[in-house]
């Protein structure tokens, strides 16, 4: 997805503790780890006029948070939850910027409902091996599963980096867009967003 940005870009992965505290919500969790991630990544060192981007993303059903599946059976557990029902995915990022210690954060949250999938499906998907590096245990865009049903927030978001978001926070720190990125996601994601104005005016939709 930062391909269709147009900015170039470098992978630093780094390693954190995502454990959950007590008592912690959605909202704080996800905005703290993506924090976390980015002073992280900025530790390991950046060349002048760099900025740091991380991002993390977390599903929420009622008051349980479903990160990636530890293995099959959670994974089973997660889709199985999930089927039928709507949830929540919040999904945060961090802009950091080294050479004035700045530090910009942004929050999407879209409801997502999944179609009523059979007991049979969700053995395929598992033996496709496509959940365990996911946040709840599917990925939106998954063609073979097609977990999700009406649909009508920000795609991007639930497959982990809200771009309209991201331009939002960049333009705070006086970055401009290469691309017009909207239009991009949607052409990249072949998804008509009915909410993209909304964001990038400052909104958001729910």
């Amino acid at each position: 997805m930062l391909a269709w940005t147009g900015w170039n870009f470098i992978i630093r992965p780094v390693n954190v503790d995502e454990s959950p505290r007590p008592g912690e919500n959605a909202l704080h969790y996800v905005l703290r780890l993506a924090e976390t991630k980015a002073r992280a990544s900025a530790n390991e060192g950046v060349q002048p006029g760099e900025i740091v981007l991380a991002a993390d993303t977390i599903v929420v059903d009622g008051d349980k948070l479903l990160g990636k599946p530890a293995n099959r059976q959670a994974a089973v557990e997660m889709l199985a939850e999930l089927r039928g029902n709507v949830h929540k995915v919040f999904s945060a990022i961090a802009v950091y910027l080294p050479e004035h210690e700045r530090l910009l954060t942004d929050l999407c949250v879209s409801p997502v409902r999944m179609r009523e999938y059979s007991d049979s499906e969700i053995e395929a998907y598992i033996e496709s091996g496509d959940p365990f590096d996911k946040a709840g245990g599917y990925a939106i865009q998954n063609q073979s599963f097609r977990p999700v049903v009406n649909f009508s927030y920000c795609f991007a978001s639930v497959m982990g980096l809200p771009l309209c978001h991201l331009v939002r926070t960049l333009r705070k720190a006086g970055i401009p867009p290469i691309l017009d990125l909207a239009a991009a996601c949607q052409e990249k994601l072949q998804y008509t967003c009915p909410v993209f104005e909304l964001i990038l005016k400052g909104s958001d939709p729910i």
